[in-house]
């Protein structure tokens, strides 16, 4: 019998399930790695982990210290419930336009959440410049007392992912993976998995799935920070380059609108039973895209990074849906005839 001490160890080692839709169209094995099963239900979990870890090794953060974190929802869910678990308090500044799920998920952890507006990171108002200002205030009055986890720019993020992620996925496929593709918000998951993958094999194509309104894919592909277009999606895509960014393998980029990404959302809901995000949307259409780069025969792995209930009042809202000009397929319809 196999059993966990506690959260932290229940995290990591997920399945990879095929993607049959996405496989069948494109003549080549697609993969995706079902984060979503983590305990705080995606793959920011691991994240927090790394993060947590390494600032307990390194003397940052003590018995007693409060974890502060600004963050789209997911990654202060896992600090939140990792924190509970370990015996620390949790203040998480988040963006007030995040779906009402996330921050509700948030709540219920025991975090306090302090919703800001949604500004651009130059903004001093961000929220993750909130948060590092009140990990400075809480200090200043009792020094220690507070942790910055700074999951953007602190890089144990991204060799958390390249301990852990990359070796499963090598591991998973027997070596026998050919690509390797998601999009990014900090940038620690495709670094992080592109590093160990090149290590074991550098040959591996690593790809860049990146939503419209994000300007990485541009400055993967000429070097220009420059965005264009909006998603819907939440927790990805960067106006800049972060830590965990700078330096990653990235072979090929895309910018992937959401008239691409959010009908293999419902895709994969419907015929397949996977309830996933809008993110991993755009990492299945990124799949795809690296899947016909490479032709025919090759396995290509992405991230099913966390539950489509996250979002449900964006993705599987009829009215929302329509009111963005995105297709509603008829299923949708039907389980929510109101909405029609």
């Amino acid at each position: 019998m196999r059993t966990c001490p506690d959260l932290a160890a229940a995290i990591g080692h997920t399945p990879l399930v095929r993607l049959r839709r996405a496989s069948e169209l494109t003549g080549c094995e697609i993969l995706g790695k079902a984060e979503f099963l983590n305990p705080g239900g995606s793959i920011k979990d691991r994240t927090a982990l790394g993060l947590l870890l390494d600032a307990e090794r390194s003397g940052a953060l003590r018995q007693g210290a409060t974890i502060v974190e600004g963050t789209a929802g997911n990654t202060g869910i896992g600090l939140a419930l990792l924190g509970a678990s370990r015996g620390y308090r949790t203040i998480i500044t988040m963006p007030a336009t995040q779906s009402r799920e996330k921050i509700d998920a948030l709540r219920v952890t025991g975090a306090e959440v302090r919703l800001v507006p949604a500004v651009p990171y130059a903004n001093p108002d961000h929220y993750a410049h909130q948060a590092r200002r009140l990990v400075e205030a809480m200090n200043a009055q009792a020094p220690g007392s507070a942790w910055f986890a700074n999951q953007f720019d602190n890089t144990a993020n991204r060799d958390f992912h390249e301990a852990t992620t990359g070796p499963e996925i090598w591991e998973q496929t027997g070596g026998r993976v050919d690509g390797f593709v998601c999009a990014t918000g900090t940038g620690g998951t495709l670094a992080g998995v592109g590093r160990a993958l090149k290590r074991f094999n550098p040959g591996v194509a690593i790809a860049l799935a990146d939503p419209a309104g994000s300007a990485l894919a541009s400055y993967i592909n000429t070097g220009e920070l420059k965005a264009e277009g909006g998603s819907i999606t939440e927790g990805i895509g960067s106006s800049r380059v972060t830590a965990n960014f700078q330096d990653a393998p990235v072979d090929h980029a895309w910018s992937i609108p959401d008239s691409e990404s959010v009908p293999w959302v419902h895709d994969l809901l419907a015929g397949e039973g996977l309830g996933v995000g809008g993110s991993s949307g755009v990492n299945i259409a990124g799949a795809v895209r690296l899947a016909r780069e490479l032709g025919p025969g090759h396995t290509v792995v992405t991230v099913l990074a966390d539950a489509a209930t996250r979002y449900q009042g964006k993705l599987l809202d009829p009215a929302f849906l329509r009111g963005k000009g995105l297709p509603v397929p008829a299923w949708l319809d039907r389980a929510f005839p109101e909405s029609a």
